[in-house]
């Protein structure tokens, strides 16, 4: 897929105020600091597009990008991490597991897992979260490029292991590095595959 276009169109707390989900919609979330931002830059080839910052938690919105005008890309808060309040916290929670659950048109969700760390419970629990409710989810692996392919390809298997003893099969997998757009291709290319699904 060549990105022709990548726009900013909304930032929301509010699902009533969301685009018309007559698109296909894709979302990306992952625990704070996982290397969202770099990413979603790196995929649409756009360095400002999603705000990166050293300051995990950043992301406080649900933030839609419409890519060759005939795709959302969605960037929703990390979880785990957030210098607020708890019941900022638990608000946050509320709306994104409501958007997750209820948006018609979201085609899967982009799990992030940095791939320097072994299997983190957050993340597991998160997964299982998503397969409770039948939400098709898809794993990325990050920053792949700061450390061996040994270890990445070892904590990648310890990841799929702790995932199996949830679900009975694996969900698609990418490893990926901002640095050096390894994983772009192979992304962009499953958004395509699944894109002439839509509305089929």
């Amino acid at each position: 897929m060549i990105i022709k276009s990548a726009e900013f169109v909304c930032s929301n707390t509010r699902t009533d105020k969301l685009p018309n989900p007559d698109l296909p919609e894709y979302a990306f979330i992952g625990r704070s600091n996982v290397g969202k931002s770099s990413l979603i830059n790196m995929l649409t080839q756009r360095r400002g597009l999603a705000k990166t910052s050293q300051q995990p938690g950043k992301t406080q919105l649900i933030n839609h990008f419409i890519i060759n005008k005939n795709w959302y890309l969605v960037d929703l808060p990390g979880y785990g991490y957030a210098k607020t309040s708890k019941s900022n916290r638990e608000e946050w929670e509320r709306f994104i597991r409501y958007y997750l659950k209820n948006r018609q048109n979201l085609q899967c969700v982009f799990v992030l897992i940095d791939s320097r760390v072994e299997p983190q419970k957050l993340d597991l629990d998160f997964c299982a979260w998503l397969g409770e409710h039948g939400i098709p989810f898809v794993i990325i692996y990050t920053k792949a490029d700061k450390q061996s392919v040994v270890k990445t390809d070892q904590n990648a298997a310890k990841f799929r292991k702790a995932i199996l003893k949830q679900f009975e099969e694996m969900p698609p997998e990418f490893i990926s590095s901002s640095e050096t757009k390894r994983g772009r291709e192979e992304i962009l290319g499953f958004i395509e595959e699944v894109n002439t699904r839509f509305g089929g």
